[in-house]
């Protein structure tokens, strides 16, 4: 049996590092920085595109697909969206190459130089905008509402598996509107679509809220976020959305005809979540035994182990159980039987712990002769034995408790680790020995953040939606006053 995980509390980096390569849902690549996603993990991936997918169509938003490659010279057109990806462009300047006279390979031919450089998409903005010009004239033409399902490259120079990789692959919303209140309003619908897919799929509770000025998206009028808590006590960002009021815009000259007749520029919004869902997935619920997935994301709802010693009983157990595996597909259950010789049933069970399968059921020859099998949660370890009878309704039932469950467990935690705090000293402390949310008073500066970042490493991660004005809130940092509590932590 292979060696058992790193435990969490040991050392949680590694164990997540190790959980992602045990489980087969990625490795790394022998290209830097960039990973290889296995059949495993695509297939949660899969389920995670294919509802949100339906989620975006269900609003009125259709798929479109535009270019890997964006002229450099569209970047230069919006200054802060430039500064903001200046670093992690990848450039592409020529385009072919040749065999090196000196017999070592290929080598670029120095004679096939781009006219004008091309940037591998770091986020689409630029290249759509420049499209949108062409597609509006009149408000008759608007909205607009287009999602591409892509992949974008970002040069991270410290790179781990879902969270932080130079390519991934994510989604990205580009709406054009009319007006603002349009605009603003889709930005705000997006955001809660966002957090009911990490809550009601994922299991993750989030919350909901701006990011400040210093962390909005390169070239946005104002960010809308979902943070979520990890189990380390480290937040992970799980989607944006942006509303970009008329920057790019006036970067691309998309202008349009009002109902009054008048020449107005559109408004904007973007909106995206990738890969790193699948890290927020792993990190907010698996254990040291392996991967806790929630079932309407788990490749395999529940399998099932024959336990037997000769082909005839196998025979037996299959006749019985065949009837019951085509009636729970009917359900919308995903079954796998294992029925494979090579291995033995112990090392079936710990293997589908390690892949995070939400149900287990072992059958063997007693029991057949009375009727029953047994059932296993991975959600909390436990094991009982049901009759056969009906067992159908029982699984689907189970299911969905689990899923309840995963999401409950979620919220018991980042509740126990969200923290209320006044003074500095504790907040940092308390930063260090538990990690956490924590609601502090913060003084609106830019100032004030670069130096509690600098200081404690703890960023603001959003100023909720629902905060409450209070009077006479003092900033835990500077001392000046501050109307409403912000949400500070550490995060990957």
């Amino acid at each position: 049996m292979a060696k058992e995980l790193t435990s969490r509390k040991e050392n949680y980096s590694q164990w997540y590092n190790e959980l992602v390569l045990k489980a087969d849902l990625a490795e790394n690549s022998d290209v830097r920085g960039c990973m290889i996603i296995k059949p495993y993990g695509y297939a949660i991936w899969e389920k995670m595109q294919a509802a949100l997918d339906k989620m975006f169509k269900d609003t009125g938003h259709q798929n479109a697909y535009f270019p890997l490659l964006i002229p450099k010279s569209f970047l230069s057109k919006e200054a802060d969206h430039v500064d903001g990806f200046a670093k992690e462009c990848a450039v592409v300047t020529h385009y072919r190459l040749k065999n090196d006279p000196d017999g070592k390979g290929v080598i670029v031919d120095p004679e096939a130089k781009l006219e004008e450089e091309l940037i591998i998409r770091p986020t689409s903005e630029t290249i759509i905008w420049n499209t949108y010009k062409n597609w509006i004239q009149s408000y008759r033409d608007l909205p607009i509402l287009c999602n591409q399902w892509a992949n974008v490259m970002r040069w991270e120079m410290r790179t781990r598996l879902f969270l932080r990789t130079a390519e991934f692959l994510w989604q990205e919303g580009h709406t054009a509107h009319a007006t603002e209140q349009e605009a603003l309003e889709e930005t705000k619908q997006m955001i809660d679509i966002y957090a009911d897919f990490a809550e009601k799929w994922i299991g993750v509770p989030v919350l909901k809220g701006h990011k400040s000025e210093s962390e909005r998206f390169a070239g946005a009028k104002d960010t809308y976020c979902i943070e979520a808590l990890m189990q380390d006590g480290k937040a992970l960002q799980a989607g944006t959305s942006h509303f970009l009021g008329q920057n790019f815009a006036k970067a691309f000259d998309v202008k349009f005809t009002n109902k009054e007749g008048k020449e107005d520029y559109v408004w904007a919004t973007s909106w995206g979540v990738s890969t790193r869902l699948m890290g927020a997935l792993v990190m907010a619920h698996s254990d040291d035994k392996g991967l806790v997935l929630p079932p309407k994301l788990a490749p395999i709802h529940v399998v099932i182990v024959p336990i037997y010693r000769k082909e005839e009983e196998l025979a037996k157990i299959s006749e019985k159980i065949d009837p019951i595996i085509a009636e729970l597909k009917k359900r919308g259950v995903s079954v796998k039987f294992d029925d494979n010789d090579q291995r033995k049933p112990g090392w079936k069970f710990a293997e589908y712990e390690l892949k995070g399968v939400p149900l287990r059921m072992a059958i063997g020859k007693r029991d057949l002769e009375n009727g029953t099998i047994e059932l296993a949660r991975r959600d909390t370890l436990t094991k009982e034995t049901v009759q056969m009878d009906g067992i159908e309704g029982v699984v689907v039932d189970l299911l969905d408790q689990i899923q309840d469950n995963i999401y409950q467990k979620a919220l018991d935690f980042r509740s126990e680790n969200t923290t209320i705090v006044d003074d500095y000293d504790q907040f940092k402390e308390l930063l260090e020995s538990k990690g956490g949310f924590f609601l502090a008073h913060w003084d609106g500066t830019a100032e004030t953040e670069e130096k509690i970042k600098q200081e404690t490493k703890a960023t603001i991660r959003c100023i909720p939606f629902d905060a409450i004005e209070e009077d006479g809130g003092v900033c835990i940092y500077s001392g000046k006053p501050s109307k409403r509590r912000v949400v500070f932590a550490k995060a990957y």
